[in-house]
């Protein structure tokens, strides 16, 4: 496939198109045509398919897309036929509530430790994955095979974790703290704001036509 530049917009709607396609394999739908497609995911066909075109098309006109066939290959685009392993920064209960969030697993992202400054967690799992010092997490990263951190801090203590995380190595940072990370071009980072998402909510309550 010829390489190209592939919009952010596009990017951030492929996960849509691989949650609804696998509820399509479910339901035991074998094609799908894109006008079909829009109408549950609420994406105009021509859009569906220009998004589609930029990774090389995948429909047969008159067929439409093969339902399983898509998905894979948007699970290939998007990564998920690889396996990251996750290491969790916070073990309170928003980092908690990751690492027991299973699906993650299913889809590729294997927390593996958690790593906490309140000595009376360290020792303790959840849901299997171990809690350690945040004195060891250098060494655990030089020791075992890690590519994503997620962040479940506060402010001041992302910042200082995210450097700590980008020396020894780490280029994938999943941050839920309540500041926008700057970080090297080759480092990955996904800002991760819950009250942001919740001001978008209320907006659109508040300005629904009566």
């Amino acid at each position: 496939m010829e390489h190209r530049e592939i919009s952010r917009a596009v990017i951030k709607r492929l996960p849509r198109y691989y949650r609804y396609l696998g509820e399509l394999m479910q339901e035991g739908v074998e094609r799908i045509s894109s006008g079909e497609l829009s109408k549950r995911m609420q994406i105009t066909a021509s859009q569906i398919r220009q998004d589609l075109n930029n990774f090389g098309g995948f429909g047969q006109q008159g067929y439409g897309y093969n339902v399983k066939y898509l998905y894979h290959e948007i699970g290939k685009i998007l990564g998920l036929d690889k396996t990251y392993n996750l290491i969790i920064i916070g073990a309170g209960n928003l980092g908690q509530a990751i690492a027991n969030y299973a699906n993650f697993e299913r889809r590729g992202f294997v927390a593996k430790a958690m790593f906490d400054t309140n000595s009376q967690l360290k020792g303790k799992t959840v849901r299997g994955i171990p809690v350690y010092s945040m004195d060891d997490l250098e060494d655990y990263i030089r020791n075992n095979d890690v590519q994503i951190a997620a962040l479940t801090l506060p402010k001041a203590g992302a910042e200082a974790a995210a450097k700590r995380l980008i020396k020894i190595g780490i280029r994938g940072i999943w941050n839920f703290a309540h500041t926008d990370l700057r970080v090297p071009d080759d480092v990955v980072v996904e800002n991760v704001h819950l009250s942001e998402s919740l001001m978008r909510i209320s907006y659109r309550l508040s300005n629904q036509e009566e």
